[in-house]
């Protein structure tokens, strides 16, 4: 059943066009010959719906979580829904601190040794997690774990543990990337990008 489901996620970021190939440049500024776009995937209910159950399992197989904790704006959705159906109170980063109201870095109601399951859609070197990781922090949360869709194996598990924050995903690049060659989804060259590119990042 569950590698069904991630068989299903995997066309899906083709049926959808979540999975792009070209030249762009990714979040952390680095440039990278494919792009994946999971900010659209709840445009698309039935497909919405998979990733959020895949998500839901990794989630609760991590233990002792008070709080689930969003970082704008890929893993905000995510979060939030995952949130809901956990049950767990809700808690989101900002980018910048308000200039009014609390002036805080963090939306919601975070107590000092929370234990806080940070959520992103995508993983590539880190830095989105890693920016709010230190917001929630600062405000007294404990972060340890950290969940997300997709690991694009290119430096962001390594750079979360050094912060001692362990990485928990879904899928990793490679693994979509093979089970898209063996659906004839992707050409081998797709393939050897998506593969190549991961390889660069460590």
């Amino acid at each position: 059943m569950l590698q069904q489901q991630v068989d299903n996620f995997c066309k899906a970021l083709i049926k959808t066009g979540a999975l792009k190939f070209g030249l762009f440049t990714l979040s952390g500024g680095k440039l990278g010959s494919y792009y994946l776009d999971l900010r659209i995937l709840p445009s698309f209910p039935d497909a919405f719906q998979t990733a959020i159950d895949l998500l839901a399992k990794k989630a609760k197989a991590i233990t002792g979580i008070d709080k689930i904790a969003g970082i704008p704006t890929g893993g905000l959705p995510w979060a939030s829904v995952l949130a809901f159906s956990m049950s767990k109170p809700l808690v989101y980063t900002r980018k910048e601190a308000k200039l009014h109201g609390r002036e805080r870095k963090v939306e919601g109601v975070l107590a000092s040794g929370d234990r806080v399951l940070l959520i992103d859609d995508v993983i590539t070197t880190g830095k989105n997690l890693l920016d709010g990781l230190q917001s929630l922090r600062g405000e007294g949360g404990v972060v340890e774990d950290a969940l997300v869709l997709v690991d694009r194996e290119e430096g962001g598990r390594t750079h979360l543990e050094k912060s001692g924050v362990k990485l928990h995903a879904v899928v990793q690049i490679s693994e979509i990337a093979r089970k898209l060659l063996d659906m004839d989804a992707i050409t081998s060259s797709e393939y050897e990008e998506m593969v190549a590119q991961g390889k660069t990042g460590q």
